[in-house]
C-alpha cells in the first residue's frame, strides 16, 4: 500500500477521529501487526500538536501465556500504580485510539472461566475512573491488518495478497481519498439528518422482523435519542469514535425488550468467535440463548454480570452500507456491526439522553440506561428485514424495509 495513502488515513485518524488537540496527550493501543502504521499515526498526532504521544502494545500470544501461568488472584488485583494512572489520566483526559488487528480466533482456547472470573473483579475498582472520564475523553477505533485476520478474510490467497486486499477493504471502507476529510464531514453530516427525523417521531418502541424467525420488539427511553458519526466532549470538541460507522444508534429502554432474535453474522468475543446464534428475551433480558458454535461462551457473556443480558443499544444500518457491499465477513465487529443492523447487550451509552452533559451517570441510568461491565454488539441485519417504530401517538412508521431505509 502507498505511503501517502497510509499517511492520509493516519491524518485522518488522529484529526477526524480523535481530533487531538493542541497540548493534550495520546494513547494509542496496538498489536505488534502494522508498527510502521503506528510510527505514522504518531507522526500525524504530533503534526496536530500533541504534547506527548505513548503507544501501548498488546500481542495475542502473551495474553494467553498470562491467563494460562497467572493466579485469578493476579489477575484480578489492580496494582497501586495502575490507581495512581487512572487518576492521571481523569486529570489529564488524553485521546485514546485503538488499532484493531488482531486474529478474530486468536485467543481460543484460552482460560474463559479465569478471563471472566478476573475480569469480575477488576471491573468495580476502575469503574469509578472511567465514569469521571466519560463523557470528557475523545477516542477513536479504528483498523489495521494482521496476517491472521486478513487470512481469515481472504482464506484463499497468499499472505502478503490477503494483507494488501484487507488494506484496500479498510481504506475504500473509512473514505479515505484525496480529500477524506470532506468527505467525512458530508457522512456526518447525513448521519446527523437521518437522526433527526427519527428523532422527530416520538418512537415508543421499535418492531423488528425477519424470514429467518427474528420478531423482537424493543421499548424506547423517553429522553433518549438516536445518534451517529461525530460526537462531541463536554468541552465542546467534536470527534469520530468509530472509523468505519454507518450506523444512527440509541440505547433502549432496560426491562423492555420481548420476543427473539438471530444473530446473520459471526460474533469475535474475547479473540473467539461465536457462530449462527439466537436470544430469545422477556422482560428484557436474554433468558434463552443458542448457538452452533461457541455456545458455552455466549452463555458466560450475557450472565458477566446482572446487565450482561439487558439490551444496551439498538442500531439502524442500511444493506447498502459501502461495507456491506464488498461482501466480505470481516469477523471484526467494527466492520461486521456497521455493515447492517445490530444489537448490542450491556452496557447502554448515557450520550443519547438529551442534555447528558448536564445529567449524573445515576441520573441517566435512572431514566432507563442499562449498566454492565461489558457492551456486545452483534449483528442481526438481513435482505428482509423489517423495522417498525411504533410512535407515542399510537402512528406505525415503517423504517426499515427490505434491510433498507424506508425514508
Amino acid at each position: 500500500m502507498k505511503k501517502t495513502v497510509l499517511r492520509e488515513y493516519a491524518k485522518l485518524i488522529a484529526r477526524v477521529g480523535a481530533n487531538v488537540q493542541k497540548g493534550q496527550d495520546v494513547i494509542i493501543h496496538a498489536g505488534l501487526d502494522q508498527p510502521e502504521f503506528v510510527q505514522l499515526l504518531v507522526e500525524e498526532c504530533y503534526k496536530a500538536k500533541a504534547r506527548k504521544v505513548t503507544v501501548e502494545w498488546n500481542y495475542q500470544p502473551l495474553t494467553k501465556l498470562h491467563y494460562r501461568y497467572q493466579s485469578l488472584k493476579t489477575l484480578g488485583t489492580v496494582q497501586d500504580w495502575q490507581i495512581e494512572r487512572q487518576k492521571h489520566y481523569c486529570e489529564t483526559i488524553p485521546a485514546r485510539i485503538h488499532l484493531s488487528s488482531a486474529d478474530p480466533d486468536g485467543l481460543k482456547g484460552i482460560n474463559r472461566e479465569k478471563m471472566a472470573k478476573s475480569s469480575q473483579m477488576v471491573y468495580p475498582i476502575m469503574k469509578p475512573y472511567s465514569e469521571q472520564m466519560d463523557g470528557k475523553q475523545q477516542w477513536c477505533i479504528a483498523a489495521v491488518p494482521g496476517k491472521a485476520w486478513a487470512k481469515k478474510v481472504f482464506p484463499g490467497e497468499r499472505t502478503s495478497v490477503a494483507m494488501e486486499k484487507l488494506w484496500e477493504a479498510i481504506l475504500s471502507t473509512s473514505r479515505v481519498c484525496e480529500d477524506s476529510i470532506q468527505a467525512w464531514n458530508e457522512h456526518n453530516a447525513d448521519l446527523l439528518a437521518r437522526c433527526d427525523y427519527l428523532n422527530n417521531l416520538g418512537i415508543k418502541q421499535l418492531h423488528y422482523t425477519a424470514d429467518n424467525g427474528t420478531d423482537l420488539t424493543v421499548g424506547m427511553i423517553p429522553e433518549a435519542i438516536f445518534c451517529g458519526g461525530g460526537e462531541t466532549t463536554k468541552s465542546g470538541v467534536y470527534f469520530n469514535p468509530n472509523i468505519p460507522t454507518e450506523e444512527c444508534f440509541i440505547s433502549p429502554m432496560k426491562g423492555e425488550a420481548e420476543g427473539i432474535v438471530y444473530s446473520t453474522k459471526p460474533l469475535s468475543y474475547q479473540g473467539q468467535l461465536i457462530e449462527n446464534f439466537w436470544m430469545r428475551f422477556e422482560g428484557g433480558k436474554a433468558v434463552e440463548v443458542g448457538a452452533q458454535k461457541g455456545e458455552e461462551l455466549l452463555k458466560q457473556m450475557v450472565t458477566m454480570d446482572d446487565g450482561a443480558g439487558y439490551l444496551g443499544e439498538c442500531a439502524l444500518v442500511p444493506q447498502t452500507s459501502p461495507i456491506n457491499q464488498t461482501d466480505l465477513l470481516f469477523y471484526n465487529t467494527l466492520f461486521d456491526e456497521n455493515a447492517v443492523c445490530h444489537l448490542a447487550v450491556g452496557r447502554g451509552f448515557n450520550d443519547t439522553i438529551r442534555d447528558c452533559h448536564n445529567k449524573t451517570n445515576a441520573e441517566c441510568k435512572a431514566l432507563g440506561i442499562n449498566e454492565s461491565m461489558i457492551h456486545v454488539d452483534f449483528m442481526i441485519g438481513c435482505d428482509t428485514m423489517n423495522i417498525d417504530a411504533i410512535c407515542a401517538d399510537g402512528k406505525v412508521v415503517p423504517i426499515f424495509r427490505n434491510g433498507n431505509w424506508a425514508f
